[in-house]
């Protein structure tokens, strides 16, 4: 992949008008833009697509570019390897497109990268997202300990919009009583794909917590008001065109990060190359 960022100017794609990454490591709060590289990866590629993506991550660190993301790995669904940058705004899209374009040494690996990604890919899309914490619940990941994420696409009727706001702010209230730790992110794609489109972001550090994620999921459901289950079923039934649920690893020889994350988990974020000593 590339740093996101650039492989959209690669695309001739144009992301971005106006602030900063986060220059000091990944996030530690709801970044306010995502920008998603999803890749289609051919049936049977995924192995050797690993293992030229991790070009993309070697070249930044060697240009000590402070712009990182993490790759993650469809585990369901289509074949897929989703790269997301976090930004805080879109002035640090436009930076970071200039700092590439600045090294001419980067700037021809990235080339070089581009061109032969093409033989592992069916397709490729970008997309841009816009955090919605005002919907979003619980505490935000550690991210440098997040392994999995599940990731829930609702694909809202137009002009429905509103109805989406209220319903999540309904289920909200019901999960902050019946199942407090409950943890996710709300975002709305603001760029990219067919609107209106929401994704709904629930990581976890171990693939066994997503048996209590859905033990939280039900007790929330269960202890919903016959007003709160009324109000769900209403938007659910006349606002949603259709939802899907992914779920994702986290790959570290794809994900560029940096090197405060790398020592939270050596052995998880440095992973020996096969038949290394």
């Amino acid at each position: 992949m590339n740093s996101v960022r650039s492989r959209i100017s690669l695309v001739t794609l144009f992301i971005g008008s106006a602030g900063t990454a986060f220059a000091q490591g990944l996030p530690t709060s709801q970044p306010a833009l995502l920008t998603i590289v999803r890749e289609d990866v051919k049936v049977g590629r995924g192995a050797e697509h690993a293992r030229f993506e991790a070009g993309w991550p070697a070249a930044y660190e060697k240009a000590k570019s402070p712009d990182y993301y993490l790759a993650y790995v469809s585990m369901t669904g289509p074949s897929e390897a989703w790269y997301i940058s976090p930004y805080a705004s879109h002035a640090a899209i436009g930076d970071g497109m200039k700092r590439d374009d600045a090294d001419p040494v980067l700037s021809a690996e990235l080339e070089r990268l581009s061109r032969g990604d093409a033989e592992f890919l069916n397709n490729l899309r970008v997309m841009q997202a816009m955090g919605r914490p005002d919907l979003s619940m619980g505490a935000f990941p550690d991210l440098a300990k997040v392994r999995f994420t599940e990731i829930t696409w609702l694909r809202v009727r137009p002009g429905h919009e509103a109805g989406f706001e209220a319903a999540a702010k309904v289920y909200r209230a019901a999960a902050q009583r019946a199942a407090p730790t409950t943890s996710y992110r709300v975002y709305e794609v603001i760029a990219g794909v067919p609107g209106p489109t929401y994704l709904v972001f629930s990581s976890v550090e171990s693939y066994a917590s997503f048996d209590q994620m859905m033990a939280a999921g039900q007790a929330t459901m269960k202890g919903a008001t016959p007003d709160e289950m009324a109000a769900l079923q209403k938007f659910f039934t006349e606002g949603v065109l259709n939802s899907e649920t992914q779920r994702f690893r986290i790959d570290p020889v794809q994900s560029y990060v940096a090197t405060a994350t790398r020592a939270v988990d050596p052995a998880f974020w440095t992973p020996k190359k096969p038949g290394q000593p």
